[in-house]
């Protein structure tokens, strides 16, 4: 299941934020981007449970996030 995420991202954490974001097992891509969100993230994980997991309790953890919107992915 892959998905994306959107990520506002806190004045004056941005670089530490993304260091983070980008070591995390699963997240596949970061992108930093201008607009109403500060970051993309593309990420995988096998099951719901697992990308829930990785969007909650890893990705909102980290110190500078301060609101995702997450995307997942389908096939028509």
């Amino acid at each position: 299941m892959k998905t994306f995420v959107l990520c506002k991202l806190a004045p004056g954490k941005e670089q530490k934020a993304v260091r983070e974001i980008r070591a995390l097992d699963g997240v596949t891509e970061v992108y930093m981007v201008f607009g109403g969100w500060d970051l993309i993230l593309s990420a995988e994980a096998d099951t719901v449970d697992k990308l829930s997991n990785l969007i909650v309790s890893r990705v909102r953890a980290v110190d500078g996030v301060s609101a995702t919107e997450t995307l997942v992915t389908t096939n028509l």
